[in-house]
């Protein structure tokens, strides 16, 4: 906190330290209203350094973020029967078990790209690509959401439009792999975006290409790209992975790692082994359209048992060498949709 310089008392009669340890251990949900307090509390509570002070200090929370479908027609109108459903960014607190919406980005104020991609790190969350939801046409937009501010910005264009591609972020970078162009081709290129620079740079090849795969960061050593398939291989999907050394720059290739022949977008996840796992096999319940994101100790999966059943939302705890039970969520009937993709969020 040395960057920031203030003259005045955060809480008056309190030294300038202990206001600030007060400050620190306010809920995230309540930064939007203190920040309208004084100016002071908003610089500071709206600062880069005080999340690192916040998340130094262990005051952070964890929640998930998920690209939900809203119930049928627009974001913020009725429900219409037989009209598809707009997608917006739906936000879950595992600890209050309070549900929130963001505020749709204002390029597309009637639903998110269709597929498009999330990723978080820093306290801000990074949608990318997928397909406009009206044409159907890909795109390359870049929409990064700062949770301190509350507001959306955009980015810069993602240097070739793809869809069903691998993401994952670490350390203020966003790394994407594979997928398909514009023309269905699949990809084995790789790129990486730094959110404070708003660049973006080649990461070379993959082994092979890799249209809807997965994409997972292990630490802050390992982006993985997770099975997908060929052009020419439509819907086979691989067993194997390439792997970027976050590190060491260097990709490699790892076999066996992923059932062949099952898809495995949003549903790939590490265990407490370390190893891959695959969410859809958790419990019967989740089987069909799992998507599961780790929030903290917990996993928050979503999915049904069966083709056409109710989308059911519930929360485990992945404990090694046992079978875990689930946990059904009772979930606002706004937020019951179903889930296309997510992930977890630090803020």
């Amino acid at each position: 906190m040395e960057n920031l310089e203030f003259s005045a008392e955060f809480l008056p009669g309190l030294p300038q330290e202990l206001g600030l340890e007060c400050l620190s251990r306010l809920p995230y949900i309540a930064h939007g209203l203190a920040s309208r307090v004084c100016h002071r509390w908003r610089d500071l509570l709206q600062s880069p350094d005080f999340y690192y002070h916040r998340k130094k200090l262990g005051y952070t929370q964890k929640v998930a973020c998920l690209v939900l479908a809203f119930n049928g027609g627009t974001l913020n109108g009725p429900k219409k029967a037989g009209v598809s459903p707009s997608y917006g960014i739906a936000v879950f607190d595992p600890v209050s078990q309070s549900w929130d919406r963001l505020a749709p980005v204002p390029k597309y104020p009637n639903g998110l790209p269709l597929f498009c991609q999330l990723a978080s790190c820093e306290g801000k969350l990074v949608v990318m690509g997928g397909w406009d939801p009206v044409s159907y046409d890909p795109v390359s937009d870049v929409f990064v959401y700062d949770f301190m501010t509350r507001q959306w910005k955009q980015g810069k264009d993602m240097p070739e439009k793809r869809s069903f591609f691998a993401i994952g972020a670490c350390s203020g970078r966003v790394f994407i792999a594979g997928g398909h162009d514009e023309n269905k081709n699949a990809s084995r290129t790789a790129w990486v975006y730094d959110l404070r620079k708003d660049e973006w740079t080649r990461l070379g090849e993959l082994s092979q290409e890799r249209d809807e795969c997965e994409g997972v960061v292990i630490g802050e050593d390992e982006f993985w790209v997770v099975s997908g398939y060929r052009t020419e291989s439509q819907g086979q999907f691989d067993g194997s992975a390439d792997v970027y050394g976050l590190k060491s720059g260097q990709w490699r290739r790892v076999e066996g790692v992923w059932e062949p022949g099952r898809c495995p977008r949003s549903c790939v996840g590490i265990g407490k082994d370390g190893k891959l796992v695959n969410w859809a096999d958790v419990n019967p319940a989740v089987r069909v359209g799992a998507c599961g994101i780790s929030v903290g100790a917990r996993v928050l999966i979503t999915g049904s048992e069966y083709q056409g059943a109710p989308h059911g939302f519930y929360t485990v705890e992945m404990k090694e060498g046992q079978n875990s039970k689930l946990e059904k969520l009772n979930v606002p009937d706004e937020f019951s949709g179903f889930v296309q993709s997510g992930c977890d969020a630090e803020i």
